[in-house]
């Protein structure tokens, strides 16, 4: 099967390659799944789970990719709840090959149905922007309605679904960004917009759950505007960590059949709005990624028309 990989850690975007690779097997518990469409995240690169394993061995060469959609191929022994020939997305574990690429060998509890009428590309868009908001707002954070959120890249991959998921809920959402995503953070739902190259901070007031995708200075300061009693939920990568002093609550997604169902049909009945950017075809993503081009949205490689 076609596959990328990366080798070199150091060598960043232009150490991928599209190579010829063994297709996977189902061990116990996994399934099969042609893969037709990927997302991914350029951070990627950075975590430590794309280079080493559990035990800290490096495990390259390495198909990158976590979130994808495609159709069940094979069943290994003892799945259950999912069918050959059935279409399904998902969240890839961090320490395994991934999914860019033709195939791939995944356990059966990270997928959960993709209904016929959601598109594959639509389907690879979600799982990790989508369960990220969910489980940031939700479980993390404990959203309330009435409450205000501070939403950061509000019209970025994850900050697009958190401005939704929260409006939804009944928050009041301020998003923050560049000046240039201004009206996209708003077209999203954002009640407000921070424009952080030039407004700052300062001026936000006090709110309950601040969502961090940043870090750094820009945490420090949203920790500063949560009021008392409320939270400061952090994304971190896989084994990745970004201390604050206990200020936050520093979070890494996982995959959860139960909240990809409940995304996906707000998908379907237009409460929830995809924020797809490019789409490169797996020929053309070594290319793609090494493009000094600005990003803008979810990328997503299609594996197949």
């Amino acid at each position: 099967m076609k596959a990328i990989i990366v080798t070199d850690q150091a060598a960043g975007f232009p150490g991928m390659k599209l190579v010829e690779r063994p297709q996977p097997q189902p061990a116990i518990n996994d399934v099969v799944v042609e893969v037709h469409a990927s997302g991914f995240v350029p951070t990627e690169l950075e975590w430590p789970s794309t280079w080493i394993d559990r035990r800290e061995q490096n495990r390259t060469p390495t198909i990158p990719g976590h979130e994808f959609a495609g159709i069940v191929t094979a069943l290994g022994y003892g799945t259950a709840g999912l069918s050959v020939g059935q279409r399904v997305f998902g969240l890839a574990d961090w320490y395994r090959d991934g999914t860019l690429a033709e195939y791939i060998a995944i356990e059966a509890r990270n997928l959960s149905p993709l209904p016929g009428d959601v598109d594959f590309k639509v389907g690879a868009s979600l799982p990790i922007s989508g369960l990220t908001a969910w489980q940031g707002l939700f479980q993390h954070g404990r959203l309330q309605a009435g409450q205000s959120v501070l939403a950061h890249g509000a019209a970025g991959a994850v900050g697009s679904m958190v401005v939704q998921l929260a409006r939804e809920a009944g928050a009041y959402v301020i998003g923050t960004g560049r000046a240039a995503d201004r009206q996209k953070a708003l077209d999203f739902g954002a009640n407000e917009f921070v424009d952080l190259e030039h407004d700052g901070l300062k001026d936000v007031g006090g709110v309950d759950l601040a969502f961090d995708v940043i870090g750094g200075d820009i945490q420090k300061q949203s920790a500063a505007l949560v009021r008392a009693g409320g939270t400061l939920v952090s994304v971190v990568g896989p084994a990745e960590a970004r201390p604050i002093d206990g200020l936050a609550i520093d979070f890494v997604v996982e995959a959860d059949r139960g909240q990809l169902s409940e995304i996906v049909q707000r998908v379907r009945d237009g409460r929830l709005r995809t924020n797809i950017g490019k789409v490169s075809s797996l020929d053309n993503v070594v290319a793609t990624f090494n493009s000094a081009q600005r990003r803008q949205g979810k990328p997503i490689i299609q594996i197949r028309s």
